[in-house]
């Protein structure tokens, strides 16, 4: 790397200086005298100046220009070196991976807890959102299907989301079949369920939309998914990374909120699902992000229960803060 500040900041007050002293001097006379210009005169005559010619005014110009052209295109070129220098470090920033912080010995604490989950026989395990879907029936019915059964999972235990979809699918659960139904009988299929009557306009109002702007499918998207009735964040993640097999992200509900909050796997205690879902994704390899929702699911439903979690029998109850704290006392 070239540095050209001493240099053009010299060429600067030599060309002041030499400029300043033509402008002085022809601002104190209109002649120059030379040598050549003033020869000895006749003894009758005085010496005087010889009137400066085209030809020497034309030169003092074009030596003026000149010498600011080069300061000019000096001063240019240490801008371009000071941009150059810019975009080099600006580079070298863009380029250097960060490796995230990831909590302390959180391999240990998740291979302990897959130990934990190895027989699966959590009620996820069995009757969650992929066990919901008709395997027989087409990709847009299935998906259509997982979708509507985490719409009904929200506040609602498995089993109970389960036994709802076990109905709707008996009735007919297709976009057009749930279109053709009168919004009192699904709602009525799908009772008991946390807030079942909300849940039967969403569906059915969520079924016109999709015969209307999906050609009678899903959205592939996250964003347009939320923008269905009674779709939040979680389901949009659980529905592209299950419906289309694309993993977008990590579905976060209460179990994994609380069990990531627990571990300490948040850099600091998060209040909502969402918080915990980016803090997860920001440490946690990609390669464990649909494995992670139905481990900590079970996981929470059979050890670490939201009240008097399992402690005395948890492989992590010396890693975890909690843990330690339960069997402390």
């Amino acid at each position: 790397m070239f540095l050209f500040s001493p240099r053009v900041n010299h060429v600067k007050i030599a060309t002041f200086n030499v400029i300043t002293v033509m402008e002085m001097s022809s601002a104190k006379s209109t002649y120059f005298i030379s040598k050549q210009e003033c020869q000895p005169a006749p003894s009758n005559m005085a010496c005087s100046p010889k009137r400066q010619t085209r030809s020497n005014l034309i030169k003092q110009k074009a030596l003026k220009i000149k010498l600011e052209t080069d300061v000019n295109e000096l001063v240019e070129e240490k801008v371009k070196v000071k941009k150059a220098r810019k975009k080099v470090v600006v580079s070298v920033e863009e380029n250097v991976t960060k490796e995230p912080i990831r909590p302390e010995n959180w391999e240990t604490v998740l291979k302990n807890i897959q130990i934990m989950r190895t027989k699966k026989d959590a009620p996820v395990d069995h009757m969650g959102a992929e066990q919901c879907a008709d395997a027989e029936s087409s990709q847009e019915v299935k998906r259509f299907q997982v979708l509507v059964s985490l719409m009904l999972s929200s506040q609602t235990k498995d089993q109970v989301t389960f036994a709802a979809m076990q109905k709707l699918r008996k009735h007919g659960l297709t976009i057009e079949n749930i279109i053709n139904t009168d919004e009192n009988v699904i709602a009525t299929l799908i009772h008991p369920v946390g807030f079942w009557k909300k849940k039967a306009s969403y569906i059915k109002k969520t079924a016109a939309i999709l015969a209307e702007q999906y050609n009678s499918d899903i959205p592939e998207s996250v964003e347009e998914l939320c923008k269905l009735p009674g779709v939040g964040q979680k389901m949009a993640v659980l529905t592209v990374n299950i419906g289309w097999d694309k993993t977008v992200g990590i579905g976060v509900d209460t179990h994994v909120h609380r069990i990531a909050n627990r571990l300490g796997w948040t850099r600091q205690p998060t209040k909502t699902p969402e918080s915990t879902q980016k803090e997860l994704e920001d440490w946690l390899p990609r390669s464990l992000w649909n494995e992670v929702n139905v481990l900590l699911v079970g996981f929470g439903q059979q050890h670490c229960t939201p009240v008097k979690p399992h402690c005395g029998t948890c492989l992590n109850r010396d890693l975890c803060p909690v843990g330690k704290s339960h069997v402390s006392r």
